[in-house]
């Protein structure tokens, strides 16, 4: 699964893990990603798209016409 939200464009940080003795080590924080269907009703299909839990109150608050229009604009075929 990519660990990348398609809506808010959230991606894995990095850095250091650093241990009670203090030894760094590489590490990531993946952003909370989840595969969702969405049903556009314009089109009268479903679509998938990897979206965060931002990606979500997003899709909630302007409406996944919206959020899908937007994406389009942007380049992203769907």
């Amino acid at each position: 699964m990519p660990k990348r939200c398609d809506v808010t464009g959230a991606q894995p940080g990095f850095g250091n893990a650093v241990s009670h003795s203090h030894r760094r080590t590489r590490r990531r924080w993946d952003p909370n990603t989840h595969r969702r269907r969405f049903w556009l009703p314009s089109e009268g299909r479903w679509i998938r798209l990897t979206v965060n839990t931002k990606g979500l109150r997003t899709i909630d608050r302007d409406g996944i016409e919206a959020v899908v229009a937007r994406l389009r604009r942007n380049g992203v075929k769907l």
